[in-house]
């Protein structure tokens, strides 16, 4: 008992520790990173420097949420809770997960370790590919911070839960049914958490991915913050005036600027020239589609997996967005 105890201590200590070091890494980056960049007179290095620790700052708290829920999952719960949970037939247990997204606070960053442990206790992997979706998209914080961005506008709320949910039950599906073993490479048991589970294997689940998956989001980030910054404004303004151009613009942009889950809305609100079904693409793809997304991915379910699965969520994503758009917009 009171070794359980002093494992406990040490990771939650991992933790806030870790979490703290990063953020003030980035807050020290932050300051030194512009001055630096405006002693050798490069603004676009300002810039750079500007949007890479926005978005490593913005998604370090819930990259921690997700690999602590995720060494929990690993170390606490038996593999039979979710043999009793979700469905034994893949075809039911996707859309299941795709709904139980609506229980965790957390952006994209969170969901991907947990989407892993998931695997690695027995979920199909269609069943945790459509909670990985969904998770970020349709949690109630996600839910909210869309209402207060679109006042009067409940429409928009409800679009965005319908066109979430829905590209992440059909990648589930597309996923059962054309998905090859050979593409995903799942986090395997006992590599990365000590067995048996207990405190132990939740302080070595800890350690292994936060360390893991803080080095792709970095890296994601580093990716997001050069695009930024290479594509000038003035090709944005080409796009507003047609319908569908301003779709595919969004749902680009969502892409590359790595908005987190609980600020696109505000983001994709202040986009007043883009037309309603242009701006909820937006919401819709960057959940689920962004580059620190597709970097996170790679360094956990491999690269041939993320290329796939990313190029795919896209197109479903936007042709849900279309779709939902005209619908209700």
């Amino acid at each position: 008992m009171a070794d359980g105890i002093r494992l406990g201590l040490r990771a939650l200590v991992y933790a806030v520790l870790g979490g703290a070091a990063l953020i003030a890494i980035g807050t020290v980056v932050s300051v030194l990173g512009p001055m630096l960049a405006l002693d050798l007179y490069t603004p676009p290095v300002a810039a750079w420097w500007t949007v890479f620790t926005a978005i490593t700052v913005q998604g370090v708290p819930f990259l921690l949420l997700g690999t602590v829920v995720s060494a929990a999952i690993g170390a606490f719960v038996p593999e039979r809770v979710f043999q009793r949970l979700l469905p034994r037939r893949t075809v039911l247990a996707v859309p299941v997960a795709g709904a139980a997204g609506v229980v965790l606070p957390g952006c994209e960053c969170a969901s991907v370790p947990v989407a892993g442990s998931l695997m690695r206790r027995g979920v199909a992997p269609a069943a945790a590919l459509a909670f990985l979706l969904s998770a970020p998209a349709i949690n109630p914080v996600v839910l909210v911070a869309t209402s207060v961005a679109f006042p009067g506008q409940p429409e928009m709320v409800l679009g965005r839960l319908v066109a979430s949910l829905a590209t992440a039950v059909v990648m589930g599906w597309l996923w059962a049914r054309f998905g090859r073993e050979e593409w995903l490479r799942p986090p395997k048991r006992g590599t990365a958490h000590e067995p048996g589970g207990g405190p132990r294997a939740f302080v070595s689940g800890l350690q292994h991915d936060f360390l893991h998956a803080g080095g792709f989001l970095v890296l994601g980030a580093a990716a997001a913050a050069t695009f930024g910054i290479v594509v000038p404004t003035s090709v944005l303004e080409v796009f507003t005036g047609s319908a569908w151009l301003s779709v595919l613009l969004l749902a680009v942009l969502a892409v590359v600027l790595c908005v987190c889950s609980e600020a696109d809305a505000f983001v994709a609100a202040s986009l007043s020239g883009f037309s309603p079904t242009a701006r909820l693409a937006f919401m819709v793809v960057g959940p689920m589609v962004d580059l620190k997304l597709i970097a996170l991915q790679t360094g956990t379910f491999g690269r041939s997996f993320a290329l796939r699965f990313s190029s795919v969520t896209w197109l479903v994503a936007v042709a849900s967005s279309v779709l939902v758009g005209w619908w209700l917009l």
